[in-house]
């Protein structure tokens, strides 16, 4: 045998266990990424997004039920790729609460400082 055919050998090997290992290891990443998704609309649900930002939160809540169809169905690079969807709408929906709310709080401080200048106009007057 050559040193070239060992070589091609070993890496053929070595292709064939990364290829083993990438196939029986999809469950993992496709379980973590519906378990981190799953938390994230939690999240975007308990910051009011429900509310603020329901398009946005159907849309999470739709994927999160069809990737843990997927999940069932053993499909789990779908479970994974839905995740990651449902994730990246719940953060939307949580980053669109958030700024409902902080415009209301920028609101109703331009309407209190409004009502003391009134109150300084008078007082001056």
């Amino acid at each position: 045998m050559t040193k070239n055919s060992k070589q091609m050998g070993a890496v053929l090997c070595v292709a064939a266990i990364v290829l083993i290992a990438g196939c029986s290891s999809l469950k993992t990443p496709a379980t973590a990424s519906v378990a981190v998704s799953k938390a994230a609309v939690e999240n975007a649900a308990g910051a009011g997004a429900t509310e603020l930002a329901p398009v946005e939160m159907n849309s999470a809540r739709e994927k999160m039920a069809l990737a843990n169809k997927a999940m069932a169905a053993k499909d789990y690079k779908l479970a994974r790729d839905l995740a990651n969807q449902a994730q990246a709408d719940a953060k939307l929906a949580q980053s669109k609460a958030n700024s409902a709310k902080a415009q209301t709080a920028a609101d109703t401080l331009q309407d209190d400082i409004r009502v003391l200048r009134e109150e300084l106009d008078r007082a001056n007057k």
